[in-house]
């Protein structure tokens, strides 16, 4: 009995991970844009998505210290299986060439962690999901993690993970619960980053320089301005199920990546069991078109789900 009692005293100070706070954050190309030029293009005024991952950073990451953010990243497209980085370091300069008027030159320096890349990998298979950790030196990086961490990165590991093309929500979902598996029997305090945007369709070469400015009323149409308010209320008074059952509907106005970044993170804190309720760290803005926000969750104090 005393051997029985000194495992169980042991075991309950062996530390467990949590994922602290989770967000579904935009890493539109104008965040990188000289201040001077973002004015110029909207008006004189500052788009809310600077000082939004600004206060980010110092409101929200600054206090819960995080061991490491996972970022999901919804430009890069994988085809057979998920990708998640785990290399030990990640460092350079980045252009885009999307858009090298704007993301030129953009210096990283990305610590990673190849071991909790591989628990990743374990976790997400078990979930009946192919998932590979590639450390590959020239393995390229996307622009929402490379504007992203520019804003929120401050040393912690960081690990970014595609979404794979040919997947559906069901997989998307799978994913997530993988991802919270792995960080269940680590012992990191892990961020979920949902990187990109909502409805994603772009006005025409011919008409999209008139649509550079932040105001909602340049969203592509005005029902995928609906569609995309719709879930931000959603997402507010913390009803993921809708958001999730609402997919279908939602795929006319084109979400970007499938909406692949939100479902990964939705699965990762429980998905239709999910109650987090988001707290707007921007306003909801246009990019050429598509529906930009920021959305922070925290983690509730009876848990994800």
């Amino acid at each position: 009995m005393l051997i029985f009692a000194l495992v169980i005293v042991n075991a309950g100070e062996i530390p467990m991970g949590e994922i602290v706070g989770a967000g579904f954050l935009s890493h539109a190309p104008t965040i990188m844009f000289p201040r001077e030029l973002r004015l110029e293009l909207n008006q004189g005024r500052e788009i809310s998505l600077v000082p939004g991952l600004e206060r980010i950073r110092e409101e929200v990451l600054d206090k819960l210290q995080p061991d490491t953010i996972l970022l999901l990243d919804s430009h890069w497209f994988t085809t057979w299986e998920f990708v998640v980085t785990a290399h030990q370091c990640q460092q350079g300069k980045f252009t885009s060439e999307e858009l090298p008027r704007g993301m030129v030159q953009i210096p990283y320096n990305l610590k990673g962690d190849s071991g909790f890349a591989r628990l990743l990998v374990e976790k997400i298979e078990l979930e009946g999901t192919r998932c590979y950790a590639c450390d590959d030196p020239c393995l390229p990086l996307h622009y929402p993690t490379v504007n992203t961490a520019h804003y929120l990165n401050r040393g912690e590991s960081w690990l970014s993970m595609g979404l794979c093309q040919t997947a559906r929500d069901h997989n998307f979902l799978a994913v997530g619960r993988g991802i919270d598996e792995a960080v269940a029997v680590s012992d990191k305090r892990v961020v979920v980053i949902a990187s990109g945007g909502m409805s994603h369709r772009f006005w025409p070469f011919d008409e999209i320089a008139d649509h550079e400015a932040s105001d909602p009323i340049h969203i592509r149409t005005p029902e995928a301005r609906a569609a995309d308010e719709a879930r931000l209320d959603w997402w507010i008074q913390g009803d993921h199920a809708r958001v999730i059952d609402e997919m279908e509907s939602y795929r006319p106005h084109k979400p970007e990546g499938m909406f692949g970044h939100y479902l990964i993170m939705a699965g990762a804190l429980g998905g239709h069991q999910c109650r987090a309720k988001g707290r707007l760290y921007s306003d909801y803005e246009n990019a050429t078109g598509t529906g930009q926000v920021h959305v922070w969750f925290d983690k509730p104090e009876s848990g994800w789900h």
